[in-house]
């Protein structure tokens, strides 16, 4: 596996290195101190990522677009923000520009390690600290359903399963919100999960995904 770090902080990039080693043993990385050099490391043609983390707001970060021009060069790696920002607009602007996940640099190590073998799985990584609302979190920040689907357990958190089934009922953002005790933004965030980690455009596509799980 081939993980390229971009961040202006040399300590936190040794940090994440020796964190993913945990998770990879026989990961290689590359490391960028700035998005040019980011962005330049990820067009090279006899290079191919598996995985790029990125954080905001670096020495030469474009805005969220950024994501984007990552995923044009390396179509097939994932992106995931790692990011000091907590906030809910930063989280969906990111996820709407394409990010596999969405890591705050304050998560625990266990939290942090739970979160990548997330997104290795399929899945997109939602943290809880940021989806207050309603959550219980488990050992990975989310809260992970009981067993149904075996492909939707790995791809969706429960809160993310009990949107998609409100989703299928025909209700809109503000009954799904109203019902799950979450704000409309909240479930705007979590509809941008489910149709990345189903690898759907609409909420049509998603509802006929997978059978219904039953999971409310």
């Amino acid at each position: 596996m081939k993980i390229l770090i971009g961040d202006d902080h040399v300590l936190f990039r040794e940090g994440l290195r020796r964190l993913l080693e945990q998770l990879r043993d026989n990961a290689t990385f590359a490391e960028a101190s700035n998005f040019d050099e980011l962005l330049d490391m990820a067009a090279a043609k006899d290079e191919a990522y598996d995985l790029i983390l990125t954080d905001l707001r670096m020495p030469g970060w474009p805005g969220f677009s950024g994501i984007g021009m990552l995923r044009d060069r390396q179509p097939n790696s994932k992106v995931v923000v790692v990011s000091a920002s907590e906030a809910h607009s930063d989280v969906r602007e990111a996820l709407e520009n394409g990010a596999a996940g969405y890591i705050p640099k304050s998560s625990s190590v266990k939290i942090m390690l739970s979160a990548l073998d997330l997104i290795f799985s399929g899945g997109v990584y939602v943290p809880a600290t940021v989806l207050r609302e309603g959550i219980e979190p488990d050992q990975r920040g989310g809260s992970m359903m009981p067993p149904t689907d075996p492909q939707l357990e790995q791809l969706l958190t429960q809160r993310q399963r009990e949107v998609l089934d409100r989703l299928r009922e025909g209700k809109s953002n503000k009954q799904i919100a109203h019902e799950l005790g979450l704000s409309e933004g909240t479930v705007k965030i979590h509809m941008t999960a489910i149709f990345k980690s189903l690898g759907v455009r609409n909420r049509t596509q998603a509802a006929m995904a997978f059978p219904q799980s039953h999971s409310a």
